[in-house]
């Protein structure tokens, strides 16, 4: 048995743990559906999968409740998959390992799920326990939000019933949100016809590892190295001072996570390759030194290859890697009027480079649809100039701020009453489904709130076990309040 099953409250973490057992990586759902299904019906709620996939519950009043005004419990059931590259740990078929390290809660080598499993497991302990008090309840958990909300895309007009959404989809306790980023997906791709590398060079891997990585919504104000960012750097002087040419590219995998770790396969002459072993252990060191206090762990390796046969033409190359040094990545700004929240950004979150085709991957975020545009045109215009075509998908608006909800003046004050402190009533830089929601059901009244989690999106991944106690009493607390319809 689990230890994590042993901690409190028993109802949020027994789920989370049968949810832990469940392979739920995005675009592989069809085994937690499933299981939220049965779980409904073992529970004696009625539930349903809609056409995008998202699975809904309904369950009544508690006696006496039955004048409340509906409420939606809202999260998503697909995790990000990413784990250490010693893991054989395989996504669509095994469970998550979960250990518990101190106050926290983590997984065994891979992402632990919590966001946004703990707001399905809140979700399931609320639908299972009679001795509750609230009034009518819809439950919300929609497919596929990590890869680009296709499930709240789809979510029917008309589905819903509830005035009042309760999204737990946020990873600070003490935080209220009331408004959060939108976000653009950008792909640019380019075609080309390879040549033969010269048969008397070398070829050498190498490759930036040891990075934190990250949430490119929640983390990317952190300052943290972006694996291909620092790679081209290499690349770059290493084109030009050693004559090396680009053969291949492979670095991150997920649009909305911070790149840890790529690799490049370079050919040069064999006479060169003890001045780039030095250029990479200059780089080594200037990495150490510029990251100090924000990564820990940053190496530089080098391994010799088998010579490939061919490799990218040196004048697609050349604009190729310049676009990829000139493009931004990061914080584009701050929000004027809060400039402690990033208001834009860009993560630079995937490339592949192999076999005549080059793919990047971008994930633009902004509060500001004038200012994501903006980004988005920077970062076209940038690869255009490299003969990229440039796609824009996946686009979705930001949560606008409602300072006059009556949800959250009731949400503070219950907090207060609760914790005898004042809760944070913040806006976000991460996506949340809200903004998408709100345009299909433009009249309800929305709170985001969760337990503390950090490095989401990694596999270091981890839920602060204090702080469940509290998101649940606020959770329970904030339904026994639900005003009358």
């Amino acid at each position: 048995m689990s230890e994590i099953r042993n901690l409190k409250p028993e109802c949020i973490w027994r789920n989370f743990d049968e949810l832990t057992k469940v392979p739920r990586p995005s675009g592989h759902l069809e085994k937690v559906q499933k299981f939220l299904l049965e779980f409904a019906k073992r529970v004696g709620v009625e539930a349903f999968q809609d056409a995008a996939g998202n699975i809904v519950m309904r369950k009544p009043a508690s006696a006496g409740m039955e004048n409340r005004k509906t409420a939606i419990l809202q999260a998503h059931m697909d995790m990000v998959p990413q784990k250490d590259l010693k893991s054989t740990h395989n996504f669509e078929t095994d469970p998550i390992e979960t250990w518990i390290d101190g106050e926290w809660v983590r997984a065994k080598g891979t992402t632990l799920g919590a966001d946004n499993g703990m707001g399905v497991a809140a979700i399931m302990a609320i639908m299972e326990d009679n001795t509750l008090k609230h009034g009518p309840l819809e439950a919300l958990i929609t497919a596929d939000e990590e890869t680009g909300m296709f499930g709240v895309t789809g979510l029917p007009e008309g589905e819903l019933e509830g005035t009042i959404l309760l999204n737990l989809d946020t990873e600070d306790e003490g935080e209220l949100i009331i408004g959060s980023a939108g976000g653009v997906d950008i792909t640019a791709t380019l075609d080309y016809k390879e040549v033969e590398t010269d048969k008397t060079d070398i070829a050498v891997a190498v490759t930036v590892k040891g990075l934190k990585g990250g949430h490119s919504g929640l983390e990317i104000g952190l300052g943290r190295g972006n694996a291909n960012k620092m790679l081209v750097r290499i690349v770059r002087e290493a084109i030009t001072d050693d004559e090396a040419r680009l053969a291949t590219w492979h670095g991150g995998n997920m649009r909305n996570a911070i790149p840890f770790e790529a690799t490049a396969v370079l050919t040069m002459p064999k006479e060169n390759k003890e001045d780039f072993m030095a250029l990479c252990a200059d780089f080594k060191e200037d990495f150490i030194a510029e990251y100090k206090g924000i990564e820990d762990g940053i190496d530089v390796v080098v391994e010799d290859v088998e010579l490939p046969a061919t490799q990218m033409p040196q004048e697609i190359q050349d604009n190729i890697v310049d676009a990829i040094y000139a493009v931004h990545n990061g914080v584009w700004r701050y929000i004027p009027s809060i400039p402690g929240i990033v208001e834009t950004s860009s993560n630079f979150a995937i490339i592949n480079i192999e076999g005549g085709s080059v793919a990047f991957k971008f994930l633009a975020r902004s509060s500001s649809d004038s200012v994501k545009a903006e980004i988005g045109a920077s970062i076209e215009s940038c690869l255009n100039m490299a003969g990229m075509k440039v796609v824009f998908s996946g686009e979705y608006g930001g949560w606008d701020p409602n300072p006059d909800s009556e949800l959250i003046k009731e949400m503070c004050g219950i907090y207060r009453k609760l914790f005898n402190k004042e809760p944070t009533v913040q806006v976000v830089h991460a996506g949340l489904e809200c903004s998408m929601i709100l345009n299909k059901y433009p009249g309800l009244d929305i709170c985001s709130f969760g337990p503390t989690l950090r490095s989401p999106h990694t596999q270091n991944e981890r839920c602060l076990i204090p702080t469940v106690p509290m998101f649940w009493d606020l959770l329970v607390k904030t339904l026994e309040e639900i005003p009358v319809k």
